[in-house]
């Protein structure tokens, strides 16, 4: 027969095994979410870009001037009649033409793209995106002044350049994604006009396959930083990150000036760059 002590006894034995379970569980499921939770998170950070809807489609048939600032309402707008070739083929016209001081935000330009985007000047890109990169996406023109910032957005499919940078100033592009191209940036290399270009991209994300990121004149003194770039899907590391030449005015085929940082032309480090 069990005495009132031993049966007290007992009965705190059992309550202190139970609480031990529950706390075990407890413990368990607080490590269990603890775990998916920073599997969400690695598995959001290394995602890839996830490009728009459009709303609506415009065909457009004749170049757009734009001064001021235009809002597209995320449409898509794609090239038709003289608007219509998507190749290669220089001397394209543009589906936008921005004015020196131009805004161009929230904006899809779809397939065919004829030549992008013509910047006369000092222009702002937010958010325009890019769904199949006709001859160039975006060109930069103007003077030794001129700024042109581009926001956001994104572009894919580019079989040569997303943007060509043939007049002078600065061209800074942050937060932008790139998709299957060959050159993010090219400083033109044989325009009959050259000029000291600056171009800074920041928190870039650029997905296999591609060649470069950027392409400079050295013997014109251009110069590109790279900050922040995230290279998804090139292990090998086959995507170069500043190819440097040696340009001309004479319409010629520039020629190759070695790669890599240097301080003074390629400006970026081996941190400013991450694989995934």
């Amino acid at each position: 027969m069990t005495s009132r002590v031993e049966h007290r006894a007992q009965h705190r034995r059992r309550v202190s095994r139970k609480r031990a379970v529950i706390g075990g569980v407890s413990a368990f499921a607080l490590t269990g979410a603890a775990i998916v939770t920073s599997s969400m998170m690695s598995s959001s950070a290394s995602a890839a870009t996830t490009w728009p809807t459009a709303n609506g489609s415009q065909a457009v048939s004749s170049t757009i001037p734009v001064s001021g600032t235009r809002d597209g309402g995320m449409k898509r707008y794609y090239g038709s009649g003289d608007l219509a070739g998507d190749g290669q083929e220089e001397g394209q016209d543009p589906i936008f033409k921005l004015a020196d001081g131009a805004t161009l935000k929230n904006v899809i330009i779809g397939k065919p793209g004829a030549d992008g985007i013509h910047c006369s000047g000092t222009c702002n890109l937010q958010n325009v995106w890019w769904e199949d990169v006709g001859e160039d996406a975006a060109t930069f023109r103007g003077g030794n002044s001129a700024v042109f910032t581009v926001y956001g957005g994104g572009a894919r499919k580019a079989s040569d350049k997303i943007f060509q940078h043939n007049g002078g100033g600065k061209l800074v592009v942050s937060k932008f994604a790139a998709q299957d191209f060959k050159t993010l940036y090219r400083s033109c290399g044989n325009c009959s006009t050259q000029y000291k270009r600056t171009s800074i991209f920041n928190t870039i994300e650029v997905t296999a396959p591609g060649s470069r990121l950027v392409g400079i004149n050295t013997n014109y003194g251009d110069t590109a930083a790279l900050r922040k770039v995230t290279i998804v899907g090139d292990s090998g590391k086959k995507i170069v990150p500043c190819q440097k030449y040696i340009g001309n005015n004479t319409g010629a085929e520039p020629k190759e000036n070695g790669s890599g940082p240097d301080g003074t032309h390629c400006n970026y480090t081996t941190s400013d760059l991450t694989y995934q």
